[in-house]
């Protein structure tokens, strides 16, 4: 496909996945804060709680019934499209990113895989994920929330361990982003939804509602509550090069998705206490143990002596300037320009990615920071490996770039 129409296909799609996102969770938000906030205390006949609220320059009247009113309402509003909206664009957007380019984000740089099976790989995951998890939920586990959160925890960094033997670090991010996106509106399409229906058809032929489904229901509700913001942090993943880029990148995720969680449950409690509160600093410190841990740099003996997380090559071959800029240009030229020009020769990109070049020394100099990131630290570029760059070729750009640099260290 021509690389402007993917461009502008990638756009427009994700633009609407972020709205009825953005729809989705807000509104999944909004309704677990009413829920906490509701005023229990000596409710009207008939009414579990209600709420006064001010916003937009009105005041707002919000009240709960216990099961539902003597008399439906003639227009009720359902919430489901938005979740379903959010898991097709989502889906559209893989294809057009990963699975339509499979070689290029997708698939490992050693990977045995075809690219078309790869994609057959990612789909399955997808379909395999969300039937595990329904098992899992519909198995004696379910009495015990607690141990049935923590047994799907470990599902979940099993599978994340198991997607990085098989895709590139960020293929294995978006592809348990898109399993646990996928867990989500099944919950909203296969128990959520028709619970609310079977309320409702109840309500109307005057009988009593099943009270399994609405309790089957409240607990898949609040597993989409805790997922939430892991899947937020999958969908923004591509940027932060450090985390899937890692070789340890299951572990980070797995760590990242506990603070996502930890800062949810803060926010679900804080209503009835501050007991929890201890539960932000402990994910700050969470994010700086990651930020840490995940760190690039080797030391060799004394802090002088650090070499950017180059595996080959001495601190005495950087002092005794042994690299010269011709060089590592070369390198560049052969392995890095092809994408980023400013007339891109690759066949997949019409412009360069994220308008970074290295057309003349000066650019080369000026992205050195992002040069070392990506194609010695993390090694994520070239995406795929496209390009074929080798281990000794990393080495040679990342002591260049201690040598061009020794006031950084």
């Amino acid at each position: 496909m021509d690389p402007h129409i993917t461009e502008w296909l990638n756009l427009a799609i994700r633009w609407a996945h972020m709205v009825v996102g953005i729809a989705w969770i807000g509104a999944s938000f909004y309704f677990v804060w009413l829920e906490n906030n509701l005023n229990r205390v000596n409710p009207k006949q008939g009414l579990a709680g209600d709420l006064w609220a001010i916003h937009g320059g009105g005041i707002y009247h919000l009240e709960k019934y216990q099961l539902a009113p003597n008399n439906m309402p003639e227009r009720l509003h359902w919430f489901k499209w938005e979740a379903y909206f959010t898991w097709i664009t989502g889906m559209l957007l893989m294809c057009v990113i990963y699975y339509f380019n499979a070689e290029l984000y997708l698939m490992a740089p050693d990977s045995k895989l075809s690219a078309s099976s790869s994609v057959a790989v990612g789909i399955l995951s997808l379909v395999v994920g969300w039937f595990v998890y329904d098992a899992v939920c519909d198995s004696a586990l379910r009495r015990t929330p607690i141990m049935l959160a923590l047994v799907l925890f470990a599902f979940f960094v099993a599978t994340s361990y198991g997607m990085v033997q098989v895709f590139s670090g960020r293929g294995a991010y978006i592809h348990i982003g898109a399993m646990i996106g996928t867990i989500m509106v099944g919950n909203v399409f296969r128990v959520i939804m028709p619970a609310q229906r079977d309320l409702v058809k109840a309500i109307q032929e005057q009988r009593p509602p099943d009270p399994a489904l609405p309790a089957k229901a409240l607990l898949r509700s609040r597993h989409n509550n805790y997922m939430t913001l892991p899947v937020l942090f999958i969908m923004i993943s591509n940027h932060f090069s450090s985390t899937y880029g890692s070789s340890f990148n299951w572990a980070i995720l797995a760590g990242l998705s506990v603070v996502g969680i930890m800062l949810r449950h803060y926010f679900n409690t804080r209503h009835l206490s501050q007991k929890f509160v201890w539960l932000i600093p402990a994910a700050a410190l969470g994010m700086i143990i990651l930020a840490f841990v995940s760190s690039p740099y080797k030391y060799t003996g004394n802090a002088k002596q650090k070499t950017h997380g180059i595996a080959m090559a001495s601190v005495d071959d950087v002092e005794m300037g042994l690299i010269n800029f011709e060089e590592v240009n070369d390198v560049i030229q052969l392995r890095c320009a092809v994408c980023h020009s400013a007339e891109p020769s690759h066949p997949l990109f019409s412009t360069a990615p994220a308008g970074v070049v290295f057309d003349s020394p000066q650019d080369i100099l000026h992205h050195i920071p992002s040069i070392v990131s990506q194609s010695v630290q993390s090694k994520v570029m070239p995406p795929g490996n496209t390009t074929q760059m080798t281990d000794e070729e990393r080495t040679l750009i990342g002591v260049w770039a201690v040598q061009e640099r020794p006031e950084k260290e």
